[in-house]
């Protein structure tokens, strides 16, 4: 990104439980003493980020930067992708992690710390990043992600984790909790991928770009954010509670694999079909289907340019 690049702050305000809100004022400050060329705009509500970024005048060394959580990140990435007219350049794509969930931007390295994250992004290092793209249920018209798909148990967590008041983290635990303690029946799924077959009772199938989901769990702990391709980790269907409560102990260290029931592997195309039962999934914490049949999910290497470290 050149220094003449104008910085878009998509601000979302009542991100971390509303303590955004007290942060644009340093946001604002910090990036005045460095001179930069920005203005930031503050959310007004779901939805409202996609539409704006997707109607902004951008020029190819401008970035929009989404500040808040895996949700803005969403809205942004869709805004930026969707653009209206359509870019014809990998839009630059900026994070400021002040979210409640701040899953994806752990995969690059983007600090946590506001200040630090703040000094990334004036140094405008690029790095290219592929996004993926989700098409079914709620999203007939598509939409994409560059974190990851959930379906199954890992959404049903996120319904739990999403009524609690608790910070990100501890939320999925107690919500992987109740979700083990209910011990509902899982879909059977058949799943295409590039040249490859499997049909399993899916307890839990995870398709991502990013390493890690509901702030601890590593449903993708050896993804690459820009190799062209999404990792694919399934577990079947558990006999018990306690079979299935000891692989999800095993994520927040991302070593599953070493569980029985569990496959990974990578690819480029996904088809999923729920042969018995219904599909809960979601893409970046946004809800896809409670019970679809049908999702085609597919990698779009190097659609965007990610300002990292």
């Amino acid at each position: 990104m050149q220094k003449g690049g104008k910085l878009r702050v998509i601000l979302n305000p009542v991100a971390g439980k509303g303590k955004a809100a007290k942060l644009h004022p340093v946001i604002e400050r910090f990036l005045r003493s460095k001179g930069r060329d920005f203005d930031i705009y503050l959310t007004k509500g779901p939805g409202d980020a996609l539409e704006y970024v997707k109607n902004l005048p951008l020029e190819e060394d401008d970035a929009v930067i989404a500040a808040g959580g895996d949700g803005t990140c969403n809205e942004v990435v869709n805004g930026l992708l969707k653009h209206n007219p359509v870019l014809t350049y990998p839009p630059i794509f900026g994070v400021l992690p002040i979210g409640r969930g701040n899953d994806f931007s752990y995969s690059p390295g983007i600090p946590s710390d506001l200040n630090k994250a703040l000094e990334v992004l004036v140094a405008g290092k690029l790095r290219p990043l592929d996004a993926g793209y989700v098409i079914g249920e709620f999203f007939h018209d598509g939409r994409y992600f560059v974190n990851g798909v959930g379906i199954g148990f890992d959404t049903k967590v996120g319904f739990e984790a999403a009524k609690m008041k608790v910070k990100s983290g501890i939320a999925y635990v107690f919500g992987a909790v109740i979700t083990v303690a209910r011990y509902e029946p899982s879909p059977v799924i058949e799943i295409r991928y590039d040249d490859n077959v499997m049909i399993l009772p899916a307890a839990i199938v995870s398709i991502v770009n990013g390493r890690r989901m509901g702030g601890s769990f590593f449903m993708g702990p050896n993804a690459i954010l820009d190799d062209g391709l999404l990792d694919i980790c399934t577990v079947e269907h558990q006999k018990t509670r306690t079979k299935l409560l000891n692989i999800v102990l095993h994520y927040p260290k991302g070593t599953q694999m070493e569980c029985e029931g569990v496959t990974m592997d990578r690819g480029k195309t996904f088809h999923l079909t729920a042969l018995e039962g219904g599909m809960a999934a979601h893409c970046d914490g946004e809800t896809i289907c409670y019970e679809g049949k049908e999702l085609d999910i597919k990698c779009v290497p190097g659609a965007l340019r990610l300002i990292g470290v």
